[in-house]
Parts: C-alpha cells; structure tokens; sequence
C-alpha cells in the first residue's frame, strides 16, 4: 500500500496533468497523449483514491464517471435570475437593424454619434445551464428552470468532459458561469443508431431521440449520473451570473468580450464564430455569414444573439420587464419541407380552444422529424385550402412550432373533385359533446364543457395546481397523466378525494412521494381568493385580472353573481372578460365544481368590497429588485397587492418606494438617479403593519 504522503503527492500530480490533458482534448482539440496512455493515468488515480478516500477531491477527474443514483432534483433559486432575451421577429437582416436603433434611442444617442460596439454570439439549440464554482471548484450546477428557481444536476454535469471542474488560473471567491449543454449532430446520430440496435435487440424502455436538443436535455436530467456520462454532451459558455465584485477580488471585465476571454482562460470553450461588430452594418454582416455557414456547422443553431460589449453601457440600459435592453436573439428564417396530408383532426386545448391540426407524413424539418402541424383555425385552413391527400409546405414557425404554410402547386392544379373535401369545423366538442362557439370577433371556436371536457382535464388540473394559482407541490405531468389515465380524477374536485392508498397504488410512487403528495393536498386548501379564481382556468382571466376582481367584489360569490354591467366596473375588465367570466358561471357544472372544491376544504380570505373599504396603500407603486432577506418575490408582491398596492416591473417617476435586496441591480441604480425612496424588507414589512 502506498504511503498516505506518497499517495497524496502522486494523486495531486495525476490531477494537474488529467486536468491539463482533459482539456487539451475536449476543449482545444489538440491532444497529446495516445487513448491507452491518458487511461493509464486516470486508472492509477482511481487505484489511489481507492485505496486513500480521502485524496478523492472535489474536482478530481474521477468522479467524471458518475456517482450514486440520485433520489429526485433539488430545486435552486438562482441568485441572479437566468433571464430571457427577447427575440426579434423580423427574421430578415433588418431586425439587426432595428435593434441597433432601439440601443441608440434608449441610449439617447444623437444620429452623427459614433457606432455602437457589440458582441455576436450564436443561439445554440440546447440546454441552458448555470455553473457556480467558489474558490474555484465547481459546487453546482442548475438549469435555467423558470429563469428564477432550476433544479440541480451537479452530479451530471460533473460527468461533461467539457465543463472543468476547478478553474485554470487565478479564480475569484465566487463566480457564475452560464452557457449552453447541447449535443453535437455526428454524436445524435451515433447515439441513436445505438438506440436502433439495442431495440433491434429487444432491449425494453429504450427508444430513438427526435433531436439534439432534447437528447441533451434528457441526459442532463436522468436521475443516474453513471447513464449522463455515457451521453456525449458539449458546452459553450456565454453568459455570467453571480461573481465577487472587482473590489473584493473578482476580474475586472469592462466588455462582454472581455469576459468570453476570461472563461476561455479559466477552460471553458467558447464558441469560435464569436465575434465583435460595430454598429448595424456588422450586425447584419454577421447575421448573413452564420445564416450561410448553418448547415456546416457541428451542432444546431436557431439564429444569433447581438449583445452590447460594454459592461457600464448594459448597465445604463438595464432591463424592461424580464429581459435585457442590450440584447436580442435574431433568428433565421425556419426551415421548410414538402409532405403529404393524411388526415385532419381536431384537438381540444386547456380552455376550451379547438385547433385543425393536420396529421402528416413524417418529414424532417429544422432538426426535428414532424407528423403534425396547426392549421390555426377554420378560417386559415380555408384560406389556404388544406385538403386530406394534399401536398404541403409545412414549416417550424420560429423553429419550434410546426405549422402548414400553404399547399403545393401540384396539388392546387388539381381539379376539384380530385382532391378531399375542404376542411369544416365541428359544431360540437370532438371530445365530450358540448356544444362549440365562435364568439364575435374570434377566430377561434371553443369547446362550452369547461372543467368537465376530458380533453381539458389534465391542462386543467395542471393548471389549478401550478404555483401561481392554488399550488400542489409536486403534481407533476406525469402523476396527473396516470391519474387522469386511470379515470381516478374526472373533475377538480376528485384531487382532494385522493388518499395514501390510491397513490401509493401508482406506478413508481414510493410512500413518501405519496405522504408527499396527500400533504400537499392539504396545505393547498388555505389559498387566496385571485390564486382560486386564476386556477379555475377562466378564459381571459389571468393573474392580475384574477387580483383586480378579488379587490374589487371581495367575495367568490358576488363575482361569480355579478352581471357584466357590474364587471365592466373592475379595474382593466372590457366586455371581452366581462363575457368571459359570465360565460364561465352561467355554466351549471362550472358552478358545481366550484361548490365541491369549497365542500372538498378549500377556503380563503374573504373581505368587503374595494369601494367600502379602500385598501390602506392603495395609490401607492412598489418595485421589489434583488433577493429579499425572508420572503419569496411573490410572496412579498403578494402582501403588498393585497394591501391595495401597485407592484410594477420598472422604476419611473411614478414609483413610491423600491424594495431593494441582496444583488439588487439597475433597477436600485434608477431609483437612486430618480430620487425614489429605497427601502429593505424589514422597513417594508412596518408599512405593511402600520397601514394595517
């Protein structure tokens, strides 16, 4: 047995020269060691962690090959939201354009003053992904989730040769680095020939994957990390989280391109194509040539991403609502295919909307295999004329959506009587035979069943337990699935008749999932009245409209009673969600269901109406920006909402006080610059009780 000093020295050694040779080869493409050489190393390492378990650090190589089989993801709360960037419509080259004019208004740049320096990127068709390293060794990994909360995938993405897991060189105390996990298209096909041969083989629960993007996706989120590491996955690093300040020790970056330098020099691949611009014309410029070099490229991409290089300048133009002023993800125009119809069928969404989708034969369009496309409505199924046996154009509007774009001249030069008849929609719910209507003014027919449709029972039920409405932790697609499959709910009301013993019953339901869950159940009956009102999925009623009819009846009752002369009298409520909501509980089984989920233990906060009892901040707008000490974000909007404030997305001149917490950023910035009173949780929660 090696001595524990030797060992200790050996291993650190055989880390550095891994490490060094890893990421010759999976980062630089220049490798120095034969295959058998670099695998001798890595296995007299794991000899020596074996024999020494405490040498085994947590940025050795070796734990690259996997780990124990985890139990479920852990959810992560990004300290700096994982935002989106908005995306320009205008797939032409002018969208460059117009971004860049965007900038120099919001920068209230004069017309002759100097062009405006960018960063373009390209828009990987991938993974979004969020690496915290403190003191230089990666401690987590999490997905973008929602932008605010992910799940966490360390132990997978400790197993992508790609992603390193201490940092090369000088690191700060704590640094976020964001890209982009995707799969390469050589390696897609090469795992789903392996899929082929092991179904050929009769291997059970296998299958063949639709895209790199979702292969890469489902690899980072198996539950076995031994199985992520026999996926071959890639990543590109782009973005930055949260990181020391300069002042205490992070890099001082002043450009976007500066910092792509950085995380090269820390080990990270960065994507070669990167390159600066200077105004419009190089935007444009860019734009052309990656739209030319697309199909040659390794891996997908579904357009580019223009960003403004100056740090100082993306901080003076900040964000509007969940998105960054200085950046724009510009993409190309989708991919198109001929193929032919072979049948139209009518689909019954969440509320009620009833879509022609016109069932094809499987063709490959932008990356995907497609057997299915909307034709919209009735109207634009007639405007173009789709017919069962015609020959189509289908596309991937925006690249995700597939979409039938026209029918084929071949097929139009057809006379008549040698082609289908033309599409009609049905007068009644395909699904469960309520009648469906075209309101004035739509396009779109819907089916009157409401809660009791079958079509609807899932998005429905899914709907109600999101967190934003009534909220059951951990009702996911997959248990709504078998419960609704296994006719154990019909209606909203059967979630709350549901015990221990039916849902341990499930498939793949350990009790504790099930305690879980009926605890869930539970907690879930003491909700707010807009949270019921939005998770009845009342057409047109969302979670604002929901807050504004709470306010303003201060009881279920007296908004399910109210005549639509009285609802036009809320806050931002037209005739359309007047007619809406009226439609909603003039249905007898929609009231009935209601009923039963208060017989079932729901219950709520009730008050008088807004009018006879003025909430005490009312007038008054908020801003929350940061991480707040105690409280959730909504959880504090919802507190301020309910004593009558306004809570916005943005600091103006209108706004009365600015919450501000932990990572606070450009939203403290304009407070402070508009003279805006700042306020922490603490002094917010003494408004709170003093208006009480």
């Amino acid at each position: 047995m090696t001595k524990p000093e030797d060992a200790a020295r050996e291993a650190a050694a055989l880390g550095e020269q891994l490490r060094r040779h890893a990421h010759l080869y999976y980062v630089l493409d220049t490798p120095e060691l034969p295959d058998a050489e670099y695998d001798k190393l890595f296995q007299r390492l794991q000899a020596l962690e074996a024999e020494h378990p405490e040498l085994r650090t947590p940025d050795s190589p070796t734990l690259r090959v996997g780990g124990k089989v985890l139990d479920g993801f852990v959810k992560v709360r990004h300290r700096v939201p994982m935002l989106s960037i908005r995306t320009e419509t205008d797939i032409t080259a002018s969208g460059a354009s117009a971004f860049d004019a965007r900038v120099r208004r919001e920068l209230g740049l004069a017309e002759d003053a100097p062009a405006i320096d960018y960063v373009c990127e390209l828009k990987f068709d991938g993974l979004a992904m969020s690496l915290r390293y403190e003191d230089g060794v990666l401690v987590q990994a999490a997905t973008r989730g929602d932008g605010e909360i992910g799940e966490e995938v360390t132990q997978n993405i400790r197993t992508l040769q790609q992603i390193p897991l201490r940092l090369n060189g000088k690191a700060p105390p704590v640094v976020e680095v964001r890209g982009e996990v995707y799969m390469r298209r050589d390696q897609f096909e090469a795992l789903n020939e392996r899929q082929r041969e092991k179904i050929a083989a009769g291997q059970k629960n296998e299958k063949v994957f639709v895209n790199p993007r979702n292969a890469a996706a489902g690899a980072v989120r198996q539950l076995d990390p031994a199985i992520a590491a026999a996926r071959p996955l890639s990543f590109f690093a782009y973005g930055l989280g949260e990181v020391t300040p300069p002042e205490q020790g992070g890099p001082d970056c002043a450009t976007q391109f500066d910092w792509l330098q950085q995380f090269s020099e820390w080990g990270f691949p960065v994507a070669a194509q990167t390159a600066r611009a200077s105004g419009a014309a190089e935007l444009i410029a860019f734009h052309g040539a990656m739209g030319r070099q697309r199909d040659a490229l390794p891996y997908d991409i579904d357009g580019v991403v223009y960003k403004v290089d100056s740090i100082a300048l993306q901080r003076q133009l900040g964000f509007v609502s969940r998105e960054p002023r200085w950046a724009v993800a510009h993409k190309y125009p989708a991919q198109e295919q001929l193929t032919e119809v072979l049948g139209i069928e009518v689909q019954v969404g969440r509320t009620g909307k009833l879509t022609p989708v016109a069932k094809l034969a499987p063709v490959f369009v932008g990356g995907v295999t497609v057997t299915n496309a909307t034709l919209h409505n009735e109207d634009e199924a007639r405007r173009k004329d789709v017919r069962i046996g015609d020959t189509v154009i289908v596309r991937r509007a925006g690249d995700v959506i597939p979409e039938v774009v026209g029918v084929a001249p071949a097929s139009l030069a057809k006379a008549d009587d040698q082609r289908g008849p033309q599409f009609t929609m049905p007068r009644k719910c395909p699904v469960c035979g309520s009648d469906a209507v075209r309101e004035e003014g739509e396009a779109d027919y819907r089916c009157t069943g409401g809660l009791f449709c079958g079509a609807q029972r899932k998005e429905a039920i899914l709907h109600f337990a999101a967190r934003r409405a009534v909220e059951v932790e951990g009702l996911g697609d997959k248990l709504v699935e078998q419960l609704v499959d296994a006719n154990l709910i019909r209606t909203l009301p059967d979630l709350y008749k549901l015990g221990f013993t039916t849902l341990v019953g499930l498939d793949r339901m350990a009790e504790k999932s099930a305690q879980n869950i009926v605890a869930a159940l539970e907690k879930s009956k003491k909700t707010t009245l807009p949270r019921f009102l939005f998770g009845l999925g009342i057409r047109h009623v969302g979670e604002s409209t929901a807050k504004d009819l709470a306010k303003h009846f201060g009881k279920l009752d007296a908004i399910m009673d109210a005549t639509e002369e009285q609802l036009l009298e809320v806050n931002d409520v037209g005739p359309v969600v007047a007619q809406s909501l009226r439609t909603f509980f003039d249905q007898p089984h929609n009231r009935e269901v209601v009923e039963q989920l208060r017989a079932c233990g729901l219950h709520w906060e009730e008050g008088e109406p807004a009018l006879r009892a003025p909430k005490p901040l009312a007038g008054k707008t908020f801003v929350i920006t940061g991480t707040l000490p105690t409280l959730g974000r909504d959880e504090a909007k919802d507190k301020l909402e309910s004593a009558g404030a306004k809570v916005a997305g943005s600091v103006s001149k209108k706004t009365n006080y600015v919450v501000a917490g932990a990572e606070a950023g450009s939203k403290l910035d304009k407070a402070r610059e508009l003279g805006v009173e700042v306020i922490d949780e603490a002094q917010m929660l003494a408004l709170l009780a003093a208006a009480d």
